[in-house]
């Protein structure tokens, strides 16, 4: 079992926990995810690292309820356990083969869609500790469900927050402020890293395209059973078959075929709203 130490709400519906995983704190990297089940029917979810810390043995992770299995994580509270909670899985970010001179040379633009800012953060505090601070442009449709702004500002450069409806920082979508960091205030990036919604990092690759900067792409939201068995994950790269979950999750968003993605990301969607319905009767 494992123990959740920590319980904190971020905004509404949007849970962080910190949870009692030595072996998993002690091996994780940026980049990478855990697999978690509550109790022993329990499905499988598959939710990337936002944090981990070896001294102290505890991982971090963050779910939004949007559907029974995370209704059901979302419920635990502090003391309570995770009957499975296993990682690290996946290939962690390409960032952390490079050395530390290349890091500082590299100008790096991350993109958060949501709650693609967890995932987001535990890239940055990498580079950070490697006085190699990088940008970070996040998005959210409005100020309420902005989270972690005040860890993203420790570890990074630059923070840029977009929102749909205007009410913080720039008033439109991450890709409208991509476009302004650049034409407008002459931002130069090497790199961007977009996680976040599918449809939010189709777009960021097209417009990173235009401008000819190499772009990094992060597909967990396609995985399901994460040690690449059920492959629910498929996704065509460059015209090649890779699976997410062992492949990625993170793959260059110029060759990702995104249409693809956002149909087999659908595939499930009428089952999960049952089965939410079933567990929203039985509360």
């Amino acid at each position: 079992m494992f123990k959740i130490v920590k319980k904190q709400l971020l905004a509404k519906d949007i849970y962080l926990m910190e949870v009692e995983a030595p072996r998993v704190a002690k091996s994780a990297q940026p980049g990478q995810f855990i697999i978690v089940r509550v109790g022993d029917t329990g499905e499988r979810i598959p939710l990337t690292i936002c944090g981990y810390d070896a001294l102290r043995g505890t991982v971090a992770i963050v779910t939004q309820v949007v559907g029974a299995s995370s209704r059901k994580i979302c419920a635990l509270n502090e003391g309570e356990s995770f009957t499975d909670f296993v990682g690290p899985l996946g290939r962690p970010s390409e960032l952390i083969f490079l050395s530390s001179e290349e890091l500082k040379e590299k100008s790096v633009l991350f993109i958060a869609g949501g709650l693609g800012t967890a995932p987001v953060y535990p890239q940055l505090k990498w580079l950070c500790e490697r006085e190699a601070k990088a940008d970070v442009i996040v998005g959210a449709k409005t100020k309420d469900l902005l989270i972690l702004q005040d860890e993203l500002k420790a570890v990074a450069k630059n923070v840029y927050v977009a929102t749909d409806d205007g009410s913080a920082g720039f008033k439109g979508l991450v890709t409208e402020l991509l476009k302004n960091l650049v034409d407008v205030q002459g931002k130069k990036y090497d790199l961007v890293v977009a996680i976040g919604p599918m449809i939010m990092m189709k777009f960021v690759a097209l417009t990173t395209s235009a401008y000819s900067i190499p772009t990094i792409v992060s597909l967990n939201t396609l995985m399901v059973d994460g040690t690449g068995m059920c492959g629910a994950c498929r996704v065509s790269v460059g015209g090649k078959t890779r699976f997410t979950c062992v492949d990625g999750p993170e793959f260059d968003g110029h060759l990702v075929d995104f249409d693809e993605a956002l149909r087999r990301q659908g595939m499930y969607r009428a089952m999960e709203k049952k089965a939410d319905c079933r567990c929203l009767e039985k509360l």
